[in-house]
């Protein structure tokens, strides 16, 4: 029984860092009561308390799933827990060795798996647990150098590191290593946003705006709606303009029609545009060559689109059904389907170098990286989050669009349909979000305007070398068990 309750406390504890709350610093002893839970366990035994925690955690984590599919979900959150139940096998594993290793090897362990959610079978890198900190803007800005993986590291090794010292596996000694990382970590934050502060006086400044359309889910294909749909739009868009930004941006597939196919409510968009005079990008749905994308469509300030981005990654089960043709029934778990991705990253010219992440495109780093990398001045993240209600989810999803910005030292802009929109600078920091006059940021209407610099400074080491540290991480544990095989070969010689 107390291995179970020692399992539901770090489950809550962990997955409250990732609820709307922003209780952070429950990441940095959460994984406590899932280490001493899992004292004394079996290898086996070990696997099943971990996958326990993880199923609750997970449970807890991404509750909102249930309204997009109960399936889905259930099948989701036991995938997912396999991971927590591999790291109970690596914590099993580790008491083999010396204090001072298990150190290390217990958060490079947990990169590594986090990592390998992040990509395998397309990879599902929600609520890594560095993002948990993403409002702590000084432990957070070694992210441009390390990514989020450092952040994840840093806090799974003072859980480790105390762990150790509360259950007398070693001494006060062991506190010293984690003590110094956060010491390096927060001084080269403070560093890093003192220099940012002052930065954006030297570069060359836009005004944006983003539009929070607020649409129900329910209402955003409905024929019927299209024509209050396009007025909602109409009047944010028009009372946005007075603001004279250069660039005003809707949310994911916030057209209600399609590209390609339904041209008269795409005419009025691109009417729109003209009478205003400004670049326009919206989110669309668009149909050609037989197939549908999730688009995302620059008109100009002529009344034409410019430029057009499909989106790259999709949403596996959301927005195409992985192995259909082997496993028919698996259809009858997913909202939409046979959406199909796109070939190129697309750079927008107007007003300035800009890429375009669409809904959860922002969770991969190496789609940020690639856009940088390409010329891109300032990232921009379109989202619907509607399908998830009010809770968590929006939140959670927003923490990976700063440190998409903390890692390239650019600019975020981020417009959702029903929140949260706003801007983010190279810092991290959170200029300003779209909210109501009780300051509510979710299922609001409304828009925001806000200036925002170019980026012209050289790619950050994260941009140029990218996961580097997750390698760093494999080959310390690779280290870890070398060094333990050869001192129990020397053991046993003896």
């Amino acid at each position: 029984m107390i291995p179970v309750v020692l399992s539901i406390s770090s489950a809550l504890l962990l997955a409250l860092s990732f609820s709307s709350f922003n209780l952070w610093l429950f990441a940095w002893c959460g994984f406590i009561p899932l280490f001493i839970a899992l004292e004394n366990k079996s290898l086996r035994g070990a696997f099943t308390v971990a996958f326990f925690c993880g199923i609750i955690f997970w449970g807890l984590a991404i509750y909102w799933l249930v309204h997009v599919t109960l399936l889905g979900q259930i099948i989701l959150i036991l995938y997912l827990a396999v991971y927590f139940g591999l790291f109970g096998c690596v914590v099993y594993f580790s008491r083999f060795f010396s204090a001072n290793n298990r150190l290390f090897f217990l958060p490079a362990s947990w990169v590594l798996l986090e990592y390998l959610r992040s990509y395998l079978f397309t990879g599902f890198p929600w609520a890594l647990i560095g993002l948990s900190q993403y409002t702590i803007l000084p432990i957070i800005q070694i992210a441009d150098i390390t990514g989020a993986w450092g952040v994840c590291f840093l806090v799974v090794l003072v859980n480790a590191a105390f762990y150790l010292f509360l259950r007398k596996h070693s001494g006060v000694k062991i506190l010293f290593i984690p003590i110094l990382g956060l010491f390096l970590s927060l001084g080269y934050g403070l560093i890093r946003l003192n220099y940012q502060a002052s930065e954006c006086n030297r570069q060359e400044q836009l005004k944006i705006s983003v539009v929070q359309g607020n649409i129900p889910q329910d209402l955003k294909w409905d024929k019927r709606a299209a024509a209050f749909i396009q007025e909602r739009y109409r009047q944010l868009t028009s009372a946005a303009a007075v603001d004279e930004p250069v660039l005003i941006i809707w949310p994911e597939a916030s057209v209600p029609g399609l590209w390609g196919r339904d041209d008269a409510e795409f005419r009025q968009v691109f009417s729109l545009a003209g009478q205003l005079g400004t670049h326009l990008l919206v989110g669309a749905v668009s149909y050609y060559n037989q197939n549908y994308f999730n688009s995302a469509l620059l008109i100009n300030q002529q009344g034409s689109v410019a430029a057009t981005y499909n989106k790259l990654h999709l949403v596996p089960f959301g927005e195409y059904i992985p192995l259909k043709n082997i496993f028919p029934f698996l259809e009858t778990i997913a909202p939409i389907g046979d959406i199909q991705p796109g070939k190129n990253y697309t750079i927008f010219r107007q007003p300035a170098n800009f890429g375009v992440l669409i809904c959860f495109e922002d969770l991969f780093p190496e789609l940020s990286r690639e856009f940088i990398k390409r010329g891109a001045k300032f990232l921009v993240n379109i989202t619907n989050d509607a399908w998830y209600k009010e809770g968590s989810a929006p939140y959670q999803h927003f923490s990976a669009s700063v440190f998409r910005s903390v890692e390239n030292r650019v600019y975020l802009v981020r417009a959702a349909n029903t929140g949260i929109s706003g801007f983010i600078d190279p810092a991290g920091r959170i200029l300003g979000v779209v909210s109501n006059a009780r300051s509510k940021e979710i299922f609001v209407q409304g828009y925001r305007s806000q200036n925002i610099c170019l980026a012209t400074v050289k790619p950050t080491i994260y941009n140029r070398y990218g996961d580097f540290f997750v390698v760093f991480c494999f080959l310390l544990d690779a280290c870890v068990i070398i060094y333990f095989l050869r001192r129990r070969g020397i053991s046993t010689r003896r």
